[in-house]
């Protein structure tokens, strides 16, 4: 059974999607087969993992409102070495349709049992927004990976998290805990970067990764040639960083990989 993990953060520009598409091929590389499910309708982690969002028959759309199936809608990335469900610009719509629709927050929960066996790790890439799509992803998932700066306002915007997390926990999925807070973008050099650091270890114990994302440029410039920083540049500092998370992830959990 796969462990579902979404990553997730209301504030953009934390680094959610280079997150989701980099842990995905560095946890390919670790050997787990993986699924990554693209929830923004910008399709950006589709398109950085190779899957060109302007020629899909089938996407996380369809498997929304009921008309594919994971299964059929799933496509591989051949150089991250892992699947996508992939997403473009007609999911923007699903908001809209999903309203009237039946079990409207659980319907990607439904969608993802049916292949949950295919794999050990399946990870939701969600719109920077509390909306129908990242409530159907927090109310599939088991654990929430929060990616986020160490700036003043990055400590404001996760306590919106939490308290979201809670309501969730409350009405919609009892078993949703945070798995880890991992902090992208990080320049040792600025003092603020590193009191926000503290502040987190002092809040979050354990919950803070202990591997930091550099800022680097090798991790912008990879969604440009459609591939995981692991694929574009294995040697760079944020390919590296990556794939050290996949690894504490993966001694934290032996269960997870059984």
């Amino acid at each position: 059974m796969a462990k579902t993990l979404v990553i997730t953060n209301q504030k953009g520009g934390v680094g959610k999607t280079t997150t989701a598409v980099n842990l995905a091929a560095s946890l390919a590389a670790c050997e787990q087969r993986v699924l990554l499910v693209d929830l923004d309708p910008q399709g950006n982690a589709t398109m950085g993992s190779g899957v060109n969002k302007g020629q899909l028959r089938q996407s996380v759309y369809h498997v929304l409102l009921g008309t594919a199936q994971v299964a059929q809608a799933r496509q591989r990335s051949q150089q991250g070495g892992y699947d996508v469900l992939p997403a473009n610009r007609e999911l923007g719509g699903a908001e809209i349709e999903l309203v009237d629709l039946a079990e409207r927050e659980t319907r990607l929960k439904a969608a993802l049992a049916a292949i949950a066996d295919d794999y050990d790790f399946i990870l939701i890439d969600c719109p920077p927004a509390l909306n129908l799509l990242t409530l159907n992803g927090l109310v599939a998932a088991d654990r929430v990976m929060i990616p986020m700066q160490c700036e003043y306002f990055a400590l404001e915007g996760l306590t919106d998290l939490v308290n979201t997390l809670r309501k969730v926990r409350a009405g919609l999925n009892p078993q949703i805990e945070i798995e880890g807070l991992l902090r992208t973008m990080y320049d040792p050099r600025s003092t603020l970067a590193q009191q926000v650091a503290v502040q987190l270890k002092q809040h979050f114990g354990d919950k803070v990764y202990s591997v930091v994302i550099p800022r680097n440029v090798r991790l912008a410039e990879a969604p440009s040639h459609g591939l995981p920083a692991l694929v574009y540049d294995k040697s760079s500092k944020g390919a590296q960083a990556y794939l050290a998370l996949a690894q504490e992830m993966l001694e934290k959990q032996p269960a997870a990989v059984a």
